[in-house]
């Protein structure tokens, strides 16, 4: 069964009798351009004023009318016009003139005269030599005379129209408030399929169903089946859950609304419940249809939650989103697709079967998935043939589809800043440094604080490369790199999904190895390791109280530290006794404390390649992998394991 097309408005034609009443007035001007144009048939001969007192002095003028300074009449006789020629031109022979017209007998005349004031003999000849005298005054144009007593009245016409115009447009904005203002993209937009969609391959399949009922709701029908009202799609942001939901859509040509969840929440309690009905009723006037909200834990956090406060125009919006999601059609054809990475915090009343049904995982994408994010956003960059994306895919754990698609970007714009015609390699390791470390700052130091610096990082590069269960290191620097005067780039093996105590405490060690190389080398220490420790120890406070790692035992403390309004304990922190929050914090200690004096042993034994590093990093600034395995050698497995040793 093919799916129904949505009926898209059409344009408006213009219907025929309005266009027969434009041709009928362009017509009407015609006609009437024509009769006020329309040059006069009666002979009239155009006189000078000075004839038309020769002829009233002869006695030849029969009748005059003045208006104005026109004067217009008949002569008693028809008298030639253009008057004949009364003589030859002193030189006519010499220089002949050309033949003139033929008089022509006129009896009417008509000629203009400055004034009758400026001539007030006229008046007494035309009475001596008995002409009948008519006088009339100046006339305008009927169509001015119209203009000039209409337009008070048509300009006061227009202002109450404008007045009722506003007046209908605030009244109209009024009512759309209370409207959904979700995007509605039809189905013969530009499409967006799966085969746009990389590294989220369990996803598109659980989302197949989707597709395939859409197209083919009747097979469903007749066999007894309902269909899941709502797919929810969990992830981190930058996977890909808005571009999933769209695919959805172009895979089965329907109608697509797309809204952000904070778009239904206004000042004024009830508009969200009111958006909320007003898409629904859209999407199933269009249906089949897809109705996609975006972060939905803006309105679909738990209800009740907090403490004494309470929102109670999302709680409404929240409840009418719930109450069209029931519904009372089994057989809607209308699928509710929801993206959010906070999925902790949401109602249980939305996540019911009946309401979102299922909750698909859009997880972070894998190597082969970042390699194939990376061929979709590079189709339209000229690539150069040393670029290989299989490497980028790899050095890139941990990437987002939308940091993969940044990437991209920032290559082809360091590209264009070279001028060069084709992305390189070097451009998207620069780009990934630029990302990852930050921007170069033009900061100088004194040559006292980059030696502090170069002990500081390589401190950290050192521990990691003779550490075996820690991550290899791919580039240390010390150029000052956004908020840091200097960076260790360590670069995994492969993707983890699973973390061992033995890596934990590797990074534990490599994360405290600036600090005590500063301890060793300087004789001092400085605040440059203030991010270093901030980070070990919530890794460290994590090992022991969610994981189960410290000397406590095998006990979570804190099970959900990221869900929120659960209890005042956990408001404040922790869900234990002071009593056990002491020993806690004791556990906490001892790791860092014995890492650290694991470090400090290796450092003091290695520390002739600790020197060798900090000379090459003073000279060169930027050391890269292969000269930092030239100067340490390979990675050997370290004498002693980085755990916590016998102390005597």
């Amino acid at each position: 069964m093919e799916s129904k097309q949505p009926n898209t408005p059409k344009k408006q034609q213009p219907s025929r009798l309005s266009t027969l009443g434009w041709w009928i007035i362009l017509l009407a001007l015609l006609a009437w351009n024509f009769w006020a144009f329309k040059p006069n048939t009666q002979a009239v001969a155009n006189i000078y004023y000075s004839t038309l007192l020769d002829q009233v002095r002869a006695g030849n003028v029969k009748s005059v009318q003045i208006q104005g300074n026109q004067i217009t009449g008949q002569f008693a006789q028809p008298i030639p016009w253009p008057a004949p020629s009364t003589g030859a031109t002193p030189n006519a022979a010499a220089s002949p003139q050309p033949a003139k017209p033929s008089p022509t007998q006129y009896q009417d005349f008509s000629t203009t005269f400055p004034d009758v004031v400026g001539d007030p003999s006229f008046m007494p000849l035309l009475q001596a030599h008995n002409v009948v005298v008519s006088v009339q005054p100046v006339s305008t144009p009927w169509l001015l005379d119209l203009l000039i007593n209409a337009l008070p009245f048509l300009l006061l016409i227009g202002f109450f129209i404008w007045m009722g115009r506003s007046a209908s447009q605030q009244q109209s904005g009024i009512f759309n408030f209370a409207r959904s203002k979700a995007r509605q993209y039809t189905a013969d937009r530009p499409e967006v399929t799966f085969d746009d969609v990389a590294g989220a391959d369990e996803a598109k399949n659980d989302l197949q169903e989707v597709v395939d009922f859409l197209k083919n709701p009747k097979k469903y029908y007749e066999i007894g089946a309902r269909i899941p009202r709502g797919v929810l799609l969990v992830g981190p942001p930058g996977t890909g859950k808005t571009l999933l939901a769209r695919a959805v859509s172009g895979e089965a040509h329907v109608p697509f609304f797309s809204i952000s969840a904070s778009e239904f929440v206004e000042m004024f309690v009830g508009v969200g419940a009111s958006r909320v009905r007003d898409l629904f009723e859209k999407a199933k006037a269009a249906a089949p249809a897809i109705v996609f909200v975006d972060e939905l834990d803006a309105v679909g956090r738990r209800r009740g939650a907090g403490l004494g406060t309470v929102n109670d125009e999302r709680e409404q919006t929240l409840n009418q989103l719930l109450v069209e999601m029931d519904g009372f059609d089994e057989r809607h054809e209308v699928i509710i697709l929801a993206a959010t990475n906070r999925p902790d915090v949401l109602d249980p009343a939305i996540l019911r079967p009946g309401r979102f049904d299922r909750e698909v995982a859009v997880p972070l994408p894998d190597r082969k998935g970042r390699e194939g994010i990376l061929k979709i956003h590079t189709r339209s960059l000229n690539l150069a043939p040393d670029v290989d994306l299989e490497h980028q895919a790899r050095i890139t754990t941990g990437m987002s589809g939308a940091d993969l698609a940044n990437l991209a970007n920032e290559a082809a714009l360091n590209a264009a800043r070279h001028d060069r015609k084709q992305v390189t390699e070097e451009d998207f390791e620069q780009a990934q440094d630029k990302i990852l470390l930050g921007a170069v700052r033009p900061l100088v130091l004194e040559p006292s604080a980059r030696r502090v610096v170069a002990y500081h990082e390589a401190g950290h590069a050192l521990v990691a490369w003779l550490t075996a269960a820690a991550d290899t290191v791919n580039k240390i620097t010390i150029v000052p790199r956004g908020r840091a005067l200097g960076v260790t780039e360590q670069m995994p093996s492969d993707d983890m999904y699973n973390y061992s105590k033995t890596y934990l405490l590797a990074r534990l060690a490599v994360m405290l190895g600036g600090r005590t190389s500063e301890e060793i080398a300087c004789g001092d220490i400085t605040t440059g390791a203030e991010n270093d420790l901030v980070q070990a120890t919530r890794l460290a406070r994590r090992m022991v109280t969610r994981w189960g790692m410290g000397v406590l035992g095998p006990v979570a403390y804190q099970a959900d530290e990221q869900q929120p309004f659960l209890g005042y304990e956990l408001a404040q922190g922790r869900d234990y006794s002071e009593a056990t929050a002491a020993r806690v914090d004791a556990d906490v200690q001892q790791l860092l404390e014995d890492q650290h004096e694991v470090v400090t042993r290796l450092l003091n034994r290695e520390r002739d390649k600790l020197d060798k590093l900090v000379d090459a990093l003073l000279q060169e600034e930027t050391v890269e992998r292969k000269e930092i395995e030239r100067l340490l050698g390979s990675r050997p497995l370290p004498e002693e394991p980085v755990v916590k040793p016998e102390l005597a």
